[in-house]
């Protein structure tokens, strides 16, 4: 079965010709781009691959990639995370008795205290079959469709993507795992990161408007002033 990789990306020159130099049989590559100011689009092109442009929205972006794609398996791959060594070999032995998968995590930074995170990450996606979008997450494409894709939120998309698919049937996680960039947490600290993200997906249980969510999250939860309205 062939496999299409969608990548929605943003201003991802820098990490874009790690991934784009795949080695695998029968796949096709996708590269949604959200309107980047660098160098993104003309990086994928020289590498032959399918660009399609679309408005800054991971979910529209993996949508619309997946309305093009000509592979029975979608698998949706973030920009900073690489994939492991016959990854193609794995997906397709993982989907003949699953109807979804995704690998198991590694963040790519030393900062103390990340392997009880992955540690975390990892139990989580094992025992309760909820994986996130960092974890590269594939399916049948008649699964995806059947789903109705991403839903249209700005944030929590993944999220929302796995609590429909556990209503379907089982995701197994790959006992290999995909190497994810560690720039946010090296950007905000290991503790932050975690608390932020706790937080973010207790306001969305909670019922908090995704806008107001992503918001949050883009500032690292940070005071936000709003302005009256008039």
């Amino acid at each position: 079965m062939k496999i299409s990789i969608v990548i929605p990306v943003l201003n991802e020159a820098n990490a874009l010709p790690r991934i784009l130099s795949i080695q695998a049989a029968d796949i096709e590559i996708i590269v949604v781009d959200g309107g980047s100011q660098d160098e993104t689009v003309e990086i994928a092109k020289s590498y032959g691959v399918k660009v399609l442009h679309s408005i800054p929205s991971r979910a529209k972006q993996m949508n619309a990639g997946a309305a093009i794609a000509t592979g029975e398996i979608l698998l949706f791959l973030h920009a900073d995370t690489r994939l492991p060594a016959e990854f193609d070999q794995m997906i397709r032995q993982v989907l003949s008795n699953s109807i979804a998968g995704a690998f198991q995590l590694n963040i790519d930074a030393t900062l103390l205290g990340l392997r009880w995170v992955q540690w975390g990450v990892n139990l989580r996606s094992r025992y309760l079959q909820f994986p996130y979008g960092d974890q590269a997450i594939f399916l049948h494409r008649t699964t995806f469709d059947a789903i109705g894709g991403f839903p249209d939120l700005p944030i929590m998309e993944d999220f929302e993507f796995v609590r429909k698919l556990r209503q379907v049937g089982r995701i197994a996680i790959v006992p290999h795992a995909v190497l994810t960039s560690g720039r946010r947490w090296q950007k905000l600290g290991v503790f932050r990161t975690t608390i932020v993200n706790q937080i973010v997906i207790l306001a969305y249980l909670l019922g908090v408007a995704p806008e107001r969510i992503h918001r949050w999250y883009r500032t690292g939860l940070k005071p936000i002033r709003y302005t009256k309205r008039q």
